[in-house]
């Protein structure tokens, strides 16, 4: 198991990007979370096995059809076990 901190930027705000991220998440057995930031970016936690995990890191290069991804950011973190993959809702 691994951890990623992933930070997505461009027009990803608006566009259904954490809904979809939840959904390729789910398929791929990627527990964490995605919420907006304050800046316009996406922010996630993601936890589960490195091959899933890139498979997922992959997707958010590309995002839903309606996003324009201008730069991902991943760093590797601390396990923190998450149980799903929750969209936190508002800006933090």
């Amino acid at each position: 198991m691994k951890h990623f901190n992933i930070r997505v930027r461009g027009q990803v705000q608006g566009v259904f990007f954490r809904a979809s991220a939840r959904i390729h998440a789910q398929a791929l057995d990627v527990v964490g979370f995605a919420r907006n930031e304050s800046d316009g970016s996406v922010y996630i936690e993601a936890e589960g096995q490195e091959e899933n995990l890139d498979q997922f890191v992959q997707w958010c290069y590309r995002g839903p059809d309606r996003a324009s991804v201008k730069n991902v950011e991943v760093h590797e973190g601390q396990l923190k076990n998450f149980s799903s993959f929750d969209v936190n809702r508002g800006m933090f």
